[in-house]
């Protein structure tokens, strides 16, 4: 039978007990972790947010009615205990916080019961994605989970003091706002007053920051949900949150030097060292050496550039790809030269996945002699040369691509990362911050046809390479700026357009009208209009960064209800239909998709 507490104060939670509070007696509460039954002697694991601390109940203390209801715990059972707490009788378990001591009962009740729990609630658990959750509530007992919970309250607790001793006002944002253009992912909310017309969830509060500056609040920061209707990954979800700022009269160095201020503090927290100032490099630098915009620095394997070694080679691959305006790069994967033959076709198949054609190797031996699947194209010196430009040597293997720069960056930067795993090298215990700088402004989109913002419309380009924005819109850089670690960038920014003649040229560059930009962008180019201060921000993905401060592997092992893969929830069957009287009163028709069928 399930009893109150009525009367009842807790004194403590299980694991904040030590060696000191021997002789006094205690209250605790929570769950039973695993219950033994040695006959005369019930041993109890008891389990609450701060770990766990070992109950006795003997019949001689507890009674006769309180050793019954002890006999007849069970896992996940929640009960209140008073007792003494004394040094072990036994051994020291050397496991707990609470292993020199135990907690003799005098007193019991079971607050409630549980039935079988579908998984053991303990650490590091086995139990399968989908079944932990389904019983998301049952998963967030587990010791891990709340470890990491404990972990982002204390960094938002930070984030709130670190930003107010900063001169930071925390001001909310709308959270219903306009769809734009740029909002292909937008979650859409209909509205019932304006019949046919929705509300677009937000994605960045980017725009309403902006206008903060304008407002003269100098200095802006948010924790903001936001929501992005797009294809999910290990570290991406449909809603999230962002650490998100903005300061006016700030050039790039005074907003990263905040940003080192914060993240030196932030790390602290897990008891690292962040060492400032961080090293920067530019974008071109990053794509050319790692092939990638967001490098992982924990080890080397750096992309080498041998166009010019092997541009009058007799292999068709490597010179067909450098007279169509590409690039020959490799990188040396150091003592894997005696990697089977499978493993390797298991590489150019990898390859292939990010737009290889191929995926030429050449195996340096231990005698020196090579195994290769191009070396018979070329001459005795060109192979000479070509190792010593990959700084090969025995026992190394050598990996090249060859294509236009942007795919062969893609396939070599991701070959870097899946050897980088297969060895061994990502340590993480190791971090490794970057800023990345000097982004393009703009990319060419082949779907589009035309250019688009690889950030945002809203980034400054570099002042000396504005003449460029009419003739050469792809050589413009980007007043942009991210910050990197252990190859995930965690956070982003810019210096924003605030002269209303570059943002109204930024807009015609990307092919809008006059018309579609005041249509869409009104009241920012409007406010434009009233004095606007130079202003630059940032924003971090903060559930990433809590994924990696906790070493976790997948964003939602530091969110407490999260969604899977196809944006539904397990535990509470979300999205789900909605009545018919309320797509009614929203002036909603639902018409089912028909599947296609093969002919």
């Amino acid at each position: 039978m399930e009893e109150s507490m009525s009367g009842l104060k807790r004194t403590c939670r299980c694991a904040e007990l030590s060696t000191e509070n021997v002789g006094q007696t205690v209250t605790v509460m929570g769950w039973v972790q695993k219950s033994r039954n040695k006959g005369g002697i019930v041993f109890v694991d008891l389990r609450d947010r701060s770990g766990i601390i070992q109950l006795i109940f003997e019949e001689n203390q507890v009674g006769a009615e309180g050793f019954a209801k002890a006999a007849k715990l069970r896992s996940e059972f929640v009960v209140a205990v008073t007792g003494e707490v004394t040094r072990r009788s036994g051994a020291v378990n050397e496991n707990l916080k609470t292993g020199e001591i135990e907690v003799v009962a005098n007193d019991i009740r079971i607050l409630s019961e549980s039935d079988t729990p579908p998984f053991p609630v303990e650490e590091n658990s086995k139990t399968r994605d989908e079944v932990r959750l389904k019983y998301r509530y049952l998963d967030l007992r587990r010791p891990d989970l709340q470890r990491n919970l404990l972990l982002r309250s204390k960094a938002s607790l930070l984030l709130h003091s670190f930003f107010d001793e900063e001169g930071f006002l925390e001001i909310e944002t709308p959270m219903l706002n306009k769809s734009t253009p740029e909002g292909a992912r937008d979650y859409l909310v209909p509205s019932r007053v304006h019949q046919g017309s929705f509300y677009a969830l937000p994605q960045s509060p980017q725009l309403l920051k902006q206008l903060l500056m304008c407002s003269g609040c100098d200095r802006y920061f948010q924790i903001a949900k936001c929501f992005r209707d797009e294809d999910l990954r290990a570290d991406r979800q449909p809603e999230f949150t962002q650490i998100d700022m903005e300061l006016s009269f700030a050039d790039m160095d005074e907003v990263i030097e905040v940003n080192e201020r914060l993240l030196k503090k932030l790390f602290a927290l897990i008891d690292v060292d962040v060492p400032v100032p961080l090293p920067r490099m530019t974008w071109q630098e990053a794509m050319d050496r790692f092939g990638s915009d967001k490098p992982d620095t924990r080890f080397g394997m750096e992309l080498q550039d041998v166009t010019d070694v092997v541009r009058s080679c007799g292999f068709g691959v490597f010179t067909g790809a450098i007279e169509a305006g590409g690039s020959v790069r490799g990188i040396n994967a150091k003592g894997q030269g005696a990697m089977p033959r499978k493993k390797i076709d298991k590489l150019v198949d990898f390859a292939r996945d990010f737009g290889a054609k191929g995926l030429a190797y050449l195996s340096i031996n231990e005698d020196g002699t090579y195994k290769s699947s191009f070396a018979k194209f070329l001459t005795e010196e060109e192979l000479e040369q070509l190792v010593q430009a990959m700084a090969g040597e025995a026992g190394d293997l050598l990996l090249f691509a060859a294509d236009k720069n942007k795919v062969v960056w893609d396939v070599l930067g991701n070959l870097r990362l899946e050897l980088a795993r297969q060895m061994e090298l990502l340590d993480k215990n190791e971090y490794k911050f970057l800023w990345v700088t000097e982004f393009p402004l703009l990319e060419y989109s082949e779907e589009l046809g035309r250019y688009q913002a690889m950030h945002h419309p809203f980034t400054m380009p570099m002042e000396e390479d504005l003449p460029y924005l009419d003739s050469e819109p792809g050589r413009v850089r980007a007043q942009a700026y991210d910050i990197v670690l252990n190859g995930t960038e965690i956070g982003g920014g810019s210096i924003r357009i605030h002269r209303s003649d570059i943002q109204e040229k930024m807009f015609e560059t990307l092919g809008f009208t006059k018309e579609d930009a005041h249509e869409q962008f009104g009241f920012l180019l409007d406010a434009f209009r009233y004095g606007v201060p130079p202003h630059a921000g940032l924003a971090y993905g903060f559930d990433r960064l809590i994924m990696l401060m906790a070493k976790e592997d997948n964003i939602r092992e530091v969110i407490a209800f999260p969604k899977v893969k196809d944006a539904s929830c397990l535990m509470t069957q979300a999205p789900g239909v909605v009545a018919p009287e309320q797509l009614e009163e929203l002036g909603i028709e639902v018409t089912a998709k028909e599947e296609e069928t093969d002919k």
